[in-house]
């Protein structure tokens, strides 16, 4: 019997069905399929379906559940995956045209960990050019499902469509400057982008590979705690992954956060900050005192000047990156990634040097904050849930632009963990959130804090009417 509201039940809850035989991986997955391809022809979240895989990987994950043979948590539960992690065989663009015909020889590690996993995966979700600000001019943004006069986020815009609109029960975005967080706020979402190197990025598309994360998005805590369970850990394909061991992600969840240290920087907060956004900062913070957690008063350090040469950073690093193929295809790139790397040329090495020794000065401060503090309570963005006319005129002012990553680029610059949770409406109907950023290699203790508050509030159960 098929559930009522199947596709948007959590991730876990369907794995626990099909686990006790309640429901079947194909049913699932023929479900979810049939529902993308119906709703996607109006949101556009996905670059491309994976059916027949999904299938063949549904049929395994069936015949092994009944012989008794459970691989963990999300064995034969439908998934999708950015457009920027590798599969074989399949193509991956990376929401770039130039790589429409590009068929990778093998799978991203974090792809191959799924399928280890037994997930399904359904398909490639869509993104902006490169990872970067803008989607490319021949490709269409997803659209938000809770209001299409407001921005579905970037870069993961696809994942946190998909997500949010029950096509997928949990998906895999990537960070460089906030492009896990935005999307989460803006559809309702729980993401979390982990510490740097937590997550492998062997077989990702690089934007800049210093600051590019690769994390979850879900719909619970509890189903991202169960994604990252999955993905992270040591690669030896990639060097820059931690050796550290993973820990059960699920099996702490549930031990609240009793005289957590949460650390508040109201100047911080507030600072350029709508009223919508400020209240729920504000009401989220009052849910987390009221389960146990102890607010401190803290000074953040000064980020302005770090916050304006991110974006410096990032362009020398995505030059790199795409060396192979600007400025020889220049043409065929999008005019908003192609002013982003040609602003790399005017960046002498001794002003890099300089980037990168602010750079350390700032991490080696934010590290020294949380000596006193767990974890420390912030907006996403400045803007609750900005419609897409307000984010189409944003970059004409350096000024809001870098307001807009004030929250989220400098922890992209520290590598620091943060969760975000939704927390909220505006009076048109879409979601608000914060997020909680914490020390390195603590994706456990936001896990438990992330699910204390949803177990308090109910803003993460609700869905757009798709």
């Amino acid at each position: 019997m098929t559930p009522r509201n199947l596709h948007y039940l959590d991730a876990v809850e369907v794995g626990r069905r099909m686990h006790a035989k309640e429901i079947s991986p194909v049913e699932v997955t023929k479900a979810i399929l049939a529902r993308i391809k119906k709703a996607d022809k109006k949101l556009g979240a996905y670059a491309r379906m994976t059916e027949k895989l999904a299938l063949q990987q549904a049929r395994k994950a069936e015949a092994e559940i009944a012989n008794g043979r459970i691989r963990g948590p999300l064995h034969g539960v439908p998934i999708a995956v950015k457009d920027l992690c590798y599969t074989k065989g399949i193509v991956t663009s990376a929401g770039m045209p130039i790589h429409g015909k590009f068929k990778p020889k093998h799978d991203a590690t974090v792809v191959k960990r799924f399928a280890q996993a037994g997930a399904v995966l359904l398909g490639k979700l869509q993104l902006t050019e490169g990872a970067f600000a803008n989607h490319h001019p021949e490709i269409s943004p997803p659209v938000n499902p809770w209001n299409p006069d407001h921005w579905s986020g970037a870069s993961s815009s696809g994942s946190g469509v998909a997500t949010a609109a029950g096509l997928c029960y949990g998906s895999l975005g990537s960070d460089t400057g906030g492009s896990i967080r935005f999307p989460s706020a803006a559809n309702g979402l729980t993401g979390l982008k982990p510490t740097w190197g937590r997550v492998s990025r062997f077989g990702v598309f690089d934007l800049g590979p210093s600051l590019d994360h690769v994390g979850p998005m879900a719909r619970s805590t509890q189903d991202v705690a169960a994604i990252l369970g999955v993905i992270a850990g040591a690669d030896k394909n990639d060097p820059t992954a931690v050796q550290d061991r993973v820990p059960n992600y699920l099996a702490g969840i549930d031990r609240g956060i009793d005289g957590l240290r949460i650390g508040i920087d109201r100047t911080y907060n507030s600072k350029g900050v709508d009223a919508v956004t400020q209240k729920t900062v504000k009401d989220a913070a009052k849910v987390l005192k009221e389960l146990g957690a102890e607010l401190r008063p803290v000074s953040f350090p000064p980020c302005d000047q770090i916050v304006s040469e991110w974006g410096a950073h990032c362009a020398v690093e995505t030059a790199v990156a795409h060396a192979a193929t600007y400025p020889k295809l220049k043409s065929k790139y999008g005019p908003g990634l192609a002013a982003f790397i040609d602003a790399a040329e005017g960046i002498s090495a001794t002003e890099y040097q300089r980037l990168v020794m602010n750079r350390k000065e700032f991490n080696g401060q934010v590290a020294a904050l949380f000596e006193d503090i767990d974890m420390l309570l912030i907006p996403v963005q400045n803007l609750a849930s900005p419609t897409n006319k307000q984010m189409a005129t944003l970059g004409e002012d350096p000024a809001a632009l870098d307001m807009l990553v004030r929250f989220t680029a400098p922890f992209d610059y520290t590598g620091s963990p943060t969760i975000t949770l939704p927390s909220g409406f505006t009076k048109a109907g879409t979601p608000v959130a914060f997020q909680l950023v914490g020390r390195h290699m603590e994706e456990d203790m936001l896990l438990r804090a992330g699910h204390a508050y949803q177990q308090a509030t109910d803003f993460h159960k609700a869905h757009p009417k798709v």
